[in-house]
């Protein structure tokens, strides 16, 4: 019976790191203490990691995680390709006649509903979370490619943890700025206090994938 419950518990968190599944029911996703109950530790550690990866497959994440050279704009299933047609460049950070600085400034500007952020970029291609229809990879997709150190920088578990807790591209999620009708951007579904902690529990327990 647990086995079973597991198995369907993981299918729906699976099927929770859709973005714009994430974006509708940003009010009703589990914190990570709800897995407690889960008596095997590797099932706890890997429904830890889908609670995380709920984070990581919002448009907050994804829009700059694409399979190909060229972001996305928007949430959910109003996500859409950049506009202007913007290119990720040698570097990540756009093209040599258009580089990502050159409208994303170092903060956002609300008045011209213009993110922003000093590092602004592209994550590299072999940290993309969609596949090359852009459809969103599922939980153990996510999690088998970000624990893939030939893909991830050589990050260990200490340096994801890490990363998710401090990068300050991964904090700005969290303060998005606001639409062109000025309200505020949708933030992740998970408070980063939440994020972290899964996080957290994931690699503690090492690393398994749903």
């Amino acid at each position: 019976m647990m086995t079973k419950t597991v198995r369907t518990l993981s299918l729906c968190l699976a099927f929770a790191a859709l973005p714009a599944f994430a974006a509708e029911m940003a009010g009703t996703l589990a914190a990570p203490s709800s897995f407690a109950s889960i008596s095997d530790p590797a099932a706890r550690s890997a429904a830890y990691f889908t609670e995380a990866a709920k984070v990581m497959m919002h448009p907050r994440c994804v829009n700059c995680h694409p399979a190909g050279d060229r972001p996305s704009q928007g949430e959910g299933a109003m996500s859409r390709l950049h506009q202007p047609p913007v290119t990720r460049g040698a570097d990540g950070f756009g093209s040599v006649a258009m580089r990502c600085a050159s409208c994303h400034q170092k903060a956002n500007f609300d008045p011209g509903h213009m993110p922003g952020h000093e590092h602004w970029h592209l994550a590299p291609l072999s940290m993309a979370w969609q596949d090359a229809s852009d459809r969103a990879m599922s939980a153990g997709e996510l999690c088998r490619a970000l624990t893939d150190r030939a893909k991830n920088g050589g990050m260990s578990g200490a340096a994801l943890l890490s990363h998710h807790e401090k990068a300050a591209l991964v904090l700005w999620a969290w303060q998005a700025g606001l639409r062109e009708d000025g309200t505020a951007r949708t933030p992740p579904p998970l408070t980063h206090d939440q994020f972290v902690d899964a996080t957290r529990r994931w690699v503690a327990a090492g690393m398994p994938c749903p």
